[in-house]
């Protein structure tokens, strides 16, 4: 298996395709490609046609897919502002599937349509369109029907409306649904930064109905949220007033939860009456969450930790970044695709913001919020 990434800022998207392309095959030899990810700017965007089809021209591939994106990643980099193309290429031991996925609406609601996965679990990358395809449901579809399977990637957020949505797929551009690739004979290996830490303690959820907590432990949650906020350093109680989250544990037989143990969603809001708290998500009975809170350093620590406690090389790897990340969140430019590079040796690397990251947290396939997803390819 061999990986090149290369990455141009030419103003000219024909052109930029094709220098991208020529330093991500400087990575691979004379060997053939067996999947490109093609990334452009939005400022490229009535332009995909022509950067999909320079890139098979120059590099080849037998399959493609990509997106058009906020900001685009190559390397160490992460364009936000200007024009950019970034071309990541394999060379794979084994051929690989794309397939692109629809939403359909039918008369008891809807199915997924255009892909049937395999029996047994696998590598997939998938990369959607935030305002037509309902991501969540094929995961919880994977995660109940596939185990073990390992999903990574994200919602492009090339487009500010419905049908403004650019996604490449082989010797096309879609406006809608998914693209993906199924890989074979590699593994993906995962890390999910979700740049939170948990603070306070673990409650039970007493009553709750949808994304509505009423009782934590027997009192509401904003009685505990007042507990929390008259025991906490100061620093952490400016946190909370910035932004609240809460953390799902996912293995509810685990004693004692850490990182990288919580789903982690945010709080939308507090009830001042009732004290009821409604949260990004479904939360149910029995369940076991924790207060969360994100800063700068905090999304630094978590991905620094996760990126240093790798020890198995990999041949590439693909960032999949949330775009309230980046110069929303970081003091310093091009935060999360330094820090990668940095940390993994300058392995070949391309990505882009997502609005919405794919990837495993305890096992289980999630669409997430705010993190750092990165998808390490190593041989099977």
């Amino acid at each position: 298996m061999r990986i090149g990434a290369g990455l141009s800022t030419d103003l000219d998207p024909a052109t930029a395709t094709a220098h991208a392309v020529e330093k991500a095959r400087s990575g691979l030899g004379e060997a053939e490609v067996s999947l490109a990810v093609l990334v452009t700017s939005r400022h490229h965007a009535p332009s995909a046609e022509v950067a999909s089809e320079v890139l098979r021209l120059e590099a080849g591939p037998e399959r493609v897919i990509g997106c058009v994106a906020e900001t685009v990643v190559g390397g160490d980099r992460e364009i936000e502002d200007g024009p950019a193309v970034a071309v990541w290429l394999a060379s794979l031991p084994e051929p690989v599937e794309t397939f692109h996925m629809e939403f359909v609406r039918t008369s008891e609601g809807g199915l997924l349509a255009g892909y049937r996965f395999g029996e047994g679990p696998g590598s997939c990358l998938l990369i959607g369109d935030p305002y037509s395809f309902p991501t969540d449901l094929l995961l919880e579809h994977l995660n109940e029907r596939f185990p073990g399977t390992v999903v990574m990637g994200g919602m492009a957020s090339g487009g500010t409306r419905p049908g403004e949505t650019r996604l490449f797929l082989d010797d096309r551009v879609v406006d809608s649904g998914a693209v993906g690739a199924s890989l074979s004979g590699i593994r993906i290996r995962a890390l999910v930064s979700q740049g939170c830490r948990p603070i306070g303690e673990v409650y039970t959820v007493t009553r709750a109905e949808g994304n509505v907590v009423h009782e934590l432990g027997g009192m509401s949650p904003l009685e505990r949220l007042q507990e929390l906020v008259d025991t906490v350093a100061p620093r952490d109680r400016e946190l909370l007033a910035r932004g609240l989250h809460v953390g799902h544990v996912i293995d509810e037989y685990k004693t004692d939860p850490g990182r990288g143990d919580f789903l982690v969603r945010g709080v939308m809001g507090v009830d001042a009456q009732s004290g009821a708290m409604a949260v990004g998500d479904r939360v149910d009975v029995g369940e076991s969450i924790q207060f969360h809170v994100r800063d700068e350093a905090t999304a630094d620590e978590d991905l620094r930790t996760l990126l240093e406690q790798q020890e198995e090389p990999a041949a590439g790897a693909l960032l999949f970044t949330c775009n309230g990340r980046g110069s929303r969140l970081f003091s310093v430019p091009d935060h999360d695709a330094s820090l990668v590079s940095e940390k993994l040796g300058g392995v070949p690397l391309a990505g882009f913001n997502c609005a919405g990251e794919i990837g495993p947290v305890g096992g289980k396939n999630f669409l997430h919020g705010f993190t750092a997803s990165i998808a390490l390819l190593t041989e099977a």
